[in-house]
């Protein structure tokens, strides 16, 4: 094919997905050169695509001069210099709606594992004291009991779904109400928060939702609450949610995101029980990684063919 166009790989994704890059472009991997200034030097200005995942600052941008396009493997583009990619004139597209599922499950395991402390009761039976101090403390059902989801997205949406089959009581917030749906909608988080027993947060990340579940927030969820983050670490005051852990402000919480992936704060690695840890995986199936890798090689296709793209955030 005489007009495969050149594509920088900044960042990798699920390996299946992105061999296939390879029947229609030119793939040049940074993420495995020793020298990645020499190598952008020598590849950056042939490419018009990057490849990447959540991350692409206006400076990656200025390394490939004449760059078209920015695959964004993933939903969230809170990394991506969007107002820089405009300005360029380069298109960003990312891959909605195919991991809505895997995500919403994701969320739905963290409930489950973080109401009835499954982790915890696991541990109780390998350290023996099942049999050394007998049955396990009582937990909190999951039926029946109280939800408030923060952002009720396309995502968001799914988990209430799911939350619906648990015949639990649902809420949202988010900064406009949704009038079509018949779920309690609250203007403030915080009422939100005081109000139920189990907060879901399910936002995008970026600046205007930073720490937006401070310390405030964490402590209104309260001594037998749950907080889960499927969004953004950075939506999470994760210092305050800490000390709200270890002090017995919050029942316990579940994370699947962190601000400094793949750092996680040691605040939180020092606790030991009613909090789960998980390495950003919401979305990490077989089945939900190769869609998303496929709407990003559509994309592709659509500028190699000079038809309009698929999935276009600016």
């Amino acid at each position: 094919m005489q007009n495969k166009p050149h594509v920088l790989i900044y960042a990798p994704w699920y390996e299946p997905a992105m061999d296939r890059l390879d029947e229609i472009a030119i793939t040049h991997h940074l993420y495995k050169a020793n020298n990645k200034e020499d190598f952008l030097a020598e590849h950056g200005p042939k490419c018009s695509v990057i490849g990447t995942m959540h991350y692409c600052p206006a400076a990656l941008m200025d390394a490939v001069p004449n760059l078209k396009l920015i695959l964004n493997f993933g939903v969230g583009y809170d990394g991506v210099d969007i107002p820089a990619a405009t300005k360029r004139g380069i298109t960003v597209v990312n891959t909605p709606d195919v991991l809505n599922d895997c995500v919403a499950d994701m969320a739905l395991s963290l409930i489950l594992a973080g109401r009835r402390k499954v982790l915890d009761a696991d541990r109780y039976i390998r350290s023996g004291d099942w049999e050394k101090k007998g049955n396990f403390e009582y937990v909190h059902n999951v039926h029946s009991s109280k939800i408030g989801i923060l952002g009720l997205g396309r995502i968001g949406l799914e988990i209430a779904d799911r939350c619906k089959a648990f015949k639990m009581d649902i809420a949202y917030h988010q900064r406009t109400k949704r009038s079509e749906l018949n779920f309690k909608y609250y203007e403030s988080l915080i009422d939100m928060a005081e109000d139920c027993e189990i907060l879901v947060a399910i936002i995008p990340g970026g600046e205007t939702t930073e720490k937006i579940i401070d310390e405030r927030v964490i402590e209104a969820i309260g001594p037998t609450g749950l907080l889960v983050n499927v969004a953004r670490g950075t939506v999470v005051d994760n210092e305050a949610l800490a000390r709200c852990l270890k002090d017995g402000r919050l029942g316990g919480a579940a994370l699947d995101v962190f601000p400094n992936e793949p750092a996680v704060p040691e605040s939180l690695l020092e606790i030991d029980a009613n909090l789960i840890l998980t390495p950003h995986m919401a979305s990490a199936t077989h089945l939900t990684r190769m869609k998303m890798g496929m709407i990003l090689y559509d994309n592709l296709m659509a500028l190699r063919d000079g038809t309009p793209f698929k999935t276009p955030v600016n």
